[in-house]
Protein backbone atom coordinates (compact mmCIF):
# COMPACT_ATOMS: atom_id res chain seq x y z
CA UNK A 1 0.00 0.00 0.00
CA UNK A 2 1.42 3.61 -0.81
CA UNK A 3 1.67 6.54 1.84
CA UNK A 4 -1.50 7.84 -0.45
CA UNK A 5 -3.52 5.00 -0.17
CA UNK A 6 -2.90 4.42 3.65
CA UNK A 7 -3.63 8.24 4.37
CA UNK A 8 -7.37 7.44 2.59
CA UNK A 9 -7.23 4.37 4.66
CA UNK A 10 -6.70 5.89 8.15
CA UNK A 11 -8.55 9.11 7.42
CA UNK A 12 -11.94 6.07 7.37
CA UNK A 13 -10.97 4.52 9.98
CA UNK A 14 -11.20 8.27 11.99
CA UNK A 15 -7.22 7.64 12.87
CA UNK A 16 -5.66 11.02 12.82
CA UNK A 17 -1.81 10.51 12.69
CA UNK A 18 0.90 13.95 12.61
CA UNK A 19 4.99 12.99 12.83
CA UNK A 20 6.13 15.19 15.34
CA UNK A 21 9.35 16.79 13.60
CA UNK A 22 11.30 18.29 15.89
CA UNK A 23 12.00 15.79 18.44
CA UNK A 24 15.46 15.49 19.59
CA UNK A 25 14.81 13.39 23.36
CA UNK A 26 12.08 11.08 24.67
CA UNK A 27 12.36 10.11 28.60
CA UNK A 28 10.18 7.80 30.12
CA UNK A 29 11.01 7.59 34.15
CA UNK A 30 10.06 4.70 36.58
CA UNK A 31 10.62 5.25 40.45
CA UNK A 32 13.69 3.34 39.38
CA UNK A 33 14.92 3.97 36.12
CA UNK A 34 14.81 6.18 32.82
CA UNK A 35 14.70 4.92 29.61
CA UNK A 36 16.32 8.00 27.29
CA UNK A 37 15.23 7.76 23.57
CA UNK A 38 17.83 9.71 21.46
CA UNK A 39 16.93 10.91 17.93
CA UNK A 40 13.40 9.88 18.24
CA UNK A 41 10.79 9.42 15.54
CA UNK A 42 7.71 10.24 17.30
CA UNK A 43 4.19 10.34 15.72
CA UNK A 44 1.02 11.38 18.01
CA UNK A 45 -2.23 9.31 16.72
CA UNK A 46 -5.67 10.30 17.59
CA UNK A 47 -7.94 7.21 17.58
CA UNK A 48 -11.73 7.98 18.39
CA UNK A 49 -10.84 10.34 20.34
CA UNK A 50 -7.80 8.33 22.56
CA UNK A 51 -4.20 9.92 21.76
CA UNK A 52 -1.27 7.70 21.81
CA UNK A 53 2.07 8.27 20.99
CA UNK A 54 4.29 6.12 18.55
CA UNK A 55 8.64 6.81 19.76
CA UNK A 56 11.54 4.81 17.37
CA UNK A 57 15.19 5.05 18.65
CA UNK A 58 18.03 3.71 20.36
CA UNK A 59 17.73 3.92 23.87
CA UNK A 60 19.99 3.91 26.74
CA UNK A 61 18.53 2.52 30.44
CA UNK A 62 19.80 4.82 33.08
CA UNK A 63 19.03 3.87 36.86
CA UNK A 64 17.38 6.85 39.25
CA UNK A 65 18.39 7.18 43.32
CA UNK A 66 15.83 8.90 45.11
CA UNK A 67 16.88 9.80 48.93
CA UNK A 68 14.00 9.74 51.80
CA UNK A 69 12.61 13.40 50.78
CA UNK A 70 11.63 12.02 47.13
CA UNK A 71 14.76 13.71 45.78
CA UNK A 72 15.78 12.24 42.44
CA UNK A 73 19.44 12.05 41.96
CA UNK A 74 20.69 10.50 38.42
CA UNK A 75 23.73 8.46 38.15
CA UNK A 76 25.07 10.51 35.46
CA UNK A 77 25.18 13.72 38.25
CA UNK A 78 26.63 11.15 40.28
CA UNK A 79 29.65 10.20 38.23
CA UNK A 80 30.20 13.89 37.30
CA UNK A 81 30.27 14.87 40.75
CA UNK A 82 33.01 12.14 41.68
CA UNK A 83 34.69 12.61 38.21
CA UNK A 84 35.39 16.17 38.81
CA UNK A 85 36.64 16.02 42.24
CA UNK A 86 38.19 12.67 43.16
CA UNK A 87 35.24 11.54 45.79
CA UNK A 88 34.07 8.28 46.33
CA UNK A 89 30.21 7.58 45.00
CA UNK A 90 28.87 8.13 48.61
CA UNK A 91 30.12 11.52 49.04
CA UNK A 92 29.10 12.55 45.46
CA UNK A 93 25.46 11.34 46.50
CA UNK A 94 25.85 12.95 50.54
CA UNK A 95 26.95 16.36 48.29
CA UNK A 96 23.37 16.05 46.02
CA UNK A 97 21.60 15.83 47.95
CA UNK A 98 22.54 18.61 50.20
CA UNK A 99 22.59 20.85 46.91
CA UNK A 100 19.33 19.62 45.98
CA UNK A 101 20.68 17.37 43.09
CA UNK A 102 22.44 20.39 41.66
CA UNK A 103 25.77 19.21 40.74
CA UNK A 104 27.51 22.29 40.14
CA UNK A 105 26.86 23.36 44.02
CA UNK A 106 27.74 19.71 44.97
CA UNK A 107 31.30 19.72 43.32
CA UNK A 108 32.20 23.70 44.65
CA UNK A 109 30.79 22.33 47.93
CA UNK A 110 33.48 19.04 47.95
CA UNK A 111 36.03 21.12 46.23
CA UNK A 112 36.00 24.45 49.06
CA UNK A 113 35.60 21.80 52.36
Amino acid sequence: MNPRQMKQAMKRLGIKAEEIEEATEVIIRTPTEEYVITNPSVTRMEVQGQITFQVLGDYELRERTSDEKGLTIHDEDITLVMEQTGCSKEEAVKALQDTDGQPAEAILRIVSS
